[in-house]
């Protein structure tokens, strides 16, 4: 427990900091290996990539809350940095059902996790206002009352549900998350500077930009000095671990050749670095 609050405490402090800091999403144990031993000091999970690991689509309901806390708990106690669960809409509307969520991540291994408003309804995207803030203050009690330091990230989809005014609803919904004791806000789906400037000037709290996606074009250094806090990259690492398998089936089947494994890890060289890291784990 101690290396928990240990480990949440550096998290939190990281937001609060001057220089944004990159923060990877991993779909499984052995890929969250493999960004830990490569640097960086935080990974994310990413739910997108946990649903087409398990052949499943990116839509709520395809994987079910236990598949989604095994699987974090798998990438959380395969390594020793700091974990943000990738939680979507909380697996259910209701603000308990949000807090218990909350609850089953921790308990998982995460010192992090996000909450979004997307309702899953097409003619009404995100959740009331009212409702999605009361999810979000429900996350944030839970989480106080785990013993560590929790870091809740609020993400608003203004700009992915084409709602009106994407730009003034989500400052709007950010501050009033932000007021509900969230520590970070997110907002999917900006790509210009303008537009990630300005949020980062009116909303009152850390920024996260998720990169990776087409049209993504912003170094770290450049994202950090638009004053964005904190850079993910969602599902994009496993879909283009994805694409290469599609690649190299298509070299198979069409060319019955095999250049795809030049790229790849030598086996020895993958089984000594996962027998190294599960024996300093352990």
């Amino acid at each position: 427990m101690n290396t928990r609050i240990k480990l949440g405490n550096q998290f939190r402090q990281w937001h609060q900091e001057s220089q944004a800091f990159l923060m990877p999403n991993a779909w499984d144990a052995g890929s969250a290996c493999i960004l830990a031993a490569s640097g960086f000091q935080c990974l994310a999970t990413t739910s997108a990539g946990i649903a087409f690991s398990l052949g499943q689509p990116d839509v709520e309901g395809c994987v079910s809350r236990s598949q989604m806390m095994e699987r974090i708990h798998q990438i959380a106690s395969a390594v020793t940095l700091p974990v943000s669960a990738d939680l979507e809409a909380g697996f259910g509307a209701a603000p308990e059902e949000v807090a218990e969520t909350i609850r089953l991540a921790i308990q998982a291994g995460v010192v992090g996790g996000n909450i979004e408003d997307l309702s899953g309804h097409p003619h009404s995207p995100l959740f009331d206002l009212e409702l999605a803030a009361d999810r979000i203050r429900a996350a944030r009690e839970t989480a106080d009352r785990s013993g560590i330091t929790f870091t809740l990230t609020a993400r608003t989809d203004c700009y992915l549900a084409n709602v009106p005014s994407p730009f003034a609803e989500a400052v709007r919904r950010a501050n009033r998350f932000r007021e509900m004791g969230a520590d970070c806000l997110f907002v999917p789906g900006v790509k210009d500077a303008e537009t990630i400037a300005a949020l980062v000037r009116e909303i009152d709290g850390p920024l996260n930009v998720v990169m990776g996606l087409t049209g993504s074009v912003f170094t770290v250094s450049q994202l950090d000095n638009l004053g964005v806090k904190r850079i993910s990259i969602g599902g994009s690492l496993a879909r283009s671990a994805l694409g290469l398998v599609r690649r190299a089936a298509q070299e198979m089947r069409e060319h019955g050749s095999f250049t795809f494994a030049e790229q790849q890890i030598p086996d020895a060289e993958l089984c000594n670095f996962f027998a190294s890291i599960h024996t300093n784990n352990h």
